[in-house]
């Protein structure tokens, strides 16, 4: 008998994409038959790249994972992940006030949608210290991010930082 493919999401606004980022695509993808990465908007953050510039980034995983896909989405993640027949949701965890933030959110979208179920990849320590917002503050002010993010990535922060 076989069984339906396991679809996996990680949802994300990737601004930028991140080696953190990539070690949880890597792991999630050896669980799932096919990861959707759902780039969606922040409502509280200022994106620094665009929604097409944020594809670009992640074209590269195509080659290495050939079960990964990527969209565009607003609105809320778990209505998404069910438009796409996607049963797990896959978030990543640097440290504890991500835990304490990320069980809040596994428990209401719990309550939105309880055929989902979260699954946390914890980041490996040598990536427990690396987010986002921080890549974006170090490019600013003219530092070297080469050890944080994809070369390609970090290309493209000196170039909006120029």
């Amino acid at each position: 008998m076989s069984r339906k493919p396991l679809i996996g999401m990680y949802a994300g606004s990737f601004d930028p994409f991140t080696y953190g980022h990539l070690d949880v695509v890597e792991r999630a993808c050896k669980l799932l038959d096919e990861l959707v990465i759902a780039i969606g908007t922040h409502s509280t953050k200022n994106s620094l790249f665009s929604n097409p510039e944020k594809l670009e980034h992640l074209e590269f995983l195509k080659v290495r994972f050939p079960n990964v896909s990527f969209e565009l989405f607003n609105g809320l993640a778990v209505d998404f992940a069910s438009s796409r027949g996607v049963s797990v949701l896959i978030r990543g965890l640097r440290t504890e006030a991500d835990f304490t933030y990320e069980m809040q959110m596994a428990i209401m979208n719990r309550v939105l949608k309880p055929e989902l179920q979260t699954i946390f990849i914890p980041s490996r320590q040598d990536f427990g210290h690396i987010s986002s917002t921080l890549v974006k503050e170090i490019a600013r002010l003219g530092g070297n991010v080469s050890a944080l993010v994809p070369p390609h990535v970090a290309s493209a922060l000196r170039d909006k930082f120029k």
